[in-house]
C-alpha cells in the first residue's frame, strides 16, 4: 500500500472543505491504517469506534431495505463526524467543526473514497509498476 498516496489523500481533503479537523483510514474491523489528526485525538479509539458505528449504520440500512450504506453522520454540540464507507473492507472518518459544510464535504468526499479505495486495494506489483 502507499502510504505516502493515502496520506495526500487525506491531506487534499481537508485543503477542499473549509471545518475538517481531523481525518482517519481504517479497516472495518477497526483496525488503524492511516489518520491525520490532533494531538488530542486517539487515532486507535477513533478507528475502532468510527468501525463500530459504521458497522451499526450498515446493519440499519440493511434491515430497513435502504441499500448498500455510503455514509453517516453523528453531530455533536462541538462539530460533527462523518463515517465513510470504502468498499467492504475500510473506512473513512473525518471530524469536522461547527463550521464545516456537509453538502460540500460529502460531494468532495465521493472521487477521495474511490481514490482511497484503489490505494487500499492496489497490489505492490501494480503500485512499483504505476508510472513506467
Amino acid at each position: 500500500m502507499d502510504h505516502k498516496a493515502l496520506a495526500m489523500e487525506m491531506r487534499d481533503l481537508r485543503e477542499q472543505v473549509d471545518g475538517i479537523t481531523d481525518t482517519a483510514v481504517a479497516a472495518t474491523d477497526g483496525l488503524l491504517i492511516a489518520a491525520d489528526t490532533a494531538e488530542s485525538i486517539d487515532p486507535e479509539g477513533l478507528a475502532a469506534l468510527a468501525a463500530a458505528g459504521l458497522g451499526l449504520a450498515r446493519r440499519a440500512a440493511q434491515a430497513t431495505g435502504r441499500g448498500t450504506l455510503r455514509q453517516t453522520v453523528t453531530y455533536g454540540s462541538q462539530g460533527c463526524a462523518a463515517f465513510y464507507a470504502v468498499g467492504d473492507t475500510a473506512l473513512m472518518v473525518v471530524l469536522g467543526d461547527e463550521g464545516v459544510d456537509l453538502d460540500r464535504l460529502h460531494r468532495a468526499t465521493q472521487p477521495a473514497l474511490r481514490r482511497i479505495g484503489s490505494i487500499l486495494t492496489a497490489t505492490d506489483s501494480s503500485v512499483a509498476t504505476e508510472g513506467v
